[in-house]
């Protein structure tokens, strides 16, 4: 259930730990009075209830006659604050003993705990952001990489709720039509174009549909590219890793098996997110260690949005065939066949020997040298492109949150049982009953409709302070 908002809260709103500066966070009807009860002003006169929105104010903070910390005091009053409430934000120093010292005496004035998310929540409640504005938040907080902070900073900014409020708006036109129609059945008339709303419905099965699409590179780009690279023993996986890792992150040895679990690690290349795993080399083994490891290639390979089959010039071509057919990418993975080692033997008898860059379509194929970081850019670039090809990454409506993603399926079904049924002539109960699910699913993306599970569900997911 939600926690009441009637009341005042209170939390620290930097990261945890010691630092040079730290933020004490209020928000409600209290904040300005509990904090004049603690605020001393130099001169001592100084009420901060009397002094105007979005000023800053120097004094000390005092509890029982104890002095705590000199601080700077911002005011913020409701409705234009980040909450839509009275706002106070202490900045104390960083020390973990003053920001409790702090917060119990605030307690202690009448303020309470804020639960995690809840100022946030209270934006919502008071109308100061959709739903997924609100989701968006939490998203830039969390954010590693340039994409997915332009993701979470366009969403936030109201690029996917304006898309979604566009829709509702439209089909709620031709909703209440429908729905009039119902109260004038027996005059057997029409009120809704049915031209008309057939139009506007393949209208808005496209955009749903791209909408839904675009989830597979906004869950990317939010939580990184999972990148999997898999091969037999010795091909060089290790190096590969430490080549991108720019560390000796994994054991390189000459002896086959040395990798016995995956190994992950993390970095962004020019704005996007890679989780490369290094995993056991695939090969027929009575080591029981190393038969886990190679089963847990298998599950590496399932989870991966990009496989790296790493070969050498010493392997067949044939004996790739097999591993590529062992491996059975998805058609929602991206497979990429590398050559290494080609500073061992003859690089355009390698590259003639395998047939060139389309020997294994429909997989490109790259040849390099990982130990010598020859054509190693080429692959960089490749993965790059392969992630881009997905769709524009700069776009200011694409889907990261799997609960987004899930309403919209269901509204995309909606949308094609309307199509369906404006082709088949079905009556007009019907069409509104669909029209109304569309419209219920995309108003649980903005919270327009939802209910107090979900906000609590949503938000318990949030730091405290936030």
């Amino acid at each position: 259930m939600i926690a009441s908002h009637n009341d005042t809260i209170c939390a620290i709103a930097s990261a945890p730990g010691a630092g040079a500066i730290a933020v004490v966070r209020l928000s409600g009807d209290k904040s300005l009075p509990i904090t004049d009860s603690l605020f001393q002003s130099p001169g001592g006169k100084k009420r901060l209830a009397d002094q105007p929105a979005n000023t800053v104010h120097f004094g000390s903070l005092q509890f029982n006659g104890i002095l705590m910390d000199e601080v700077l005091v911002s005011i913020f009053k409701g409705p234009h604050s980040y909450t839509g409430e009275d706002v106070v934000e202490i900045s104390c120093h960083g020390s973990q003993f003053i920001q409790q010292q702090i917060l119990q005496s605030l307690t202690q004035s009448g303020a309470r705990l804020a639960n995690p998310g809840e100022f946030t929540m209270r934006a919502f409640l008071n109308g100061k952001m959709d739903l997924s504005q609100a989701e968006a938040v939490a998203d830039l907080i969390s954010s590693e990489s340039n994409a997915a902070h332009k993701m979470a900073i366009n969403q936030m900014r109201g690029g996917f709720s304006n898309e979604i409020s566009g829709l509702r708006e439209k089909l709620l036109n031709f909703c209440s039509l429908i729905e009039l129609e119902l109260d004038f059945s027996e005059e057997d008339v029409e009120f809704a174009d049915r031209d008309a709303l057939k139009s506007l419905i393949v209208k808005v099965h496209t955009t749903i549909q791209s909408l839904v699409k675009s989830f597979s590179l906004g869950n990317v780009i939010k939580n990184g590219v999972p990148v999997t690279i898999v091969g037999k023993p010795n091909v060089g996986k290790s190096t590969l890793l430490n080549y991108f890792l720019n560390e000796e992150r994994a054991i390189v040895s000459e002896i086959a098996g040395t990798t016995r679990d995956s190994i992950e690690d993390q970095i962004t290349i020019d704005g996007i997110s890679f989780r490369f795993i290094d995993t056991a080399g695939i090969r027929k083994t009575t080591d029981t260690i190393e038969s886990i490891g190679i089963e847990r290639t298998f599950t590496k390979i399932s989870q991966a949005t990009i496989i790296i089959l790493l070969a050498d010039g010493s392997q067949s071509v044939e004996d790739i065939h097999d591993q590529i057919a062992e491996i059975n990418p998805s058609t929602h993975q991206h497979l990429l066949v590398v050559i290494n080692k080609i500073d061992l033997f003859d690089e355009n008898e390698t590259i003639a020997r395998f047939g060139g860059n389309n020997s294994f379509n429909p997989y490109p194929t790259l040849f390099l040298s990982a130990r010598k970081h020859l054509h190693t850019e080429l692959l960089t670039q490749t993965l790059l492109s392969t992630i881009r090809k997905q769709g524009d990454i700069t776009s200011s409506v694409i889907v990261s949150n799997a609960r987004h993603h899930e309403a919209l399926v269901k509204a995309l079904e909606a949308t094609e049982r309307v199509i369906s049924g404006l082709e088949n002539g079905i009556t007009s109960d019907f069409i509104a009953m669909d029209i109304r699910m569309i419209l219920h699913y995309l108003g649980e993306i903005t919270g327009v409709i939802t209910t107090d599970d979900v906000l609590g569900n949503i938000f318990s997911k949030f730091c405290i302070g936030k």
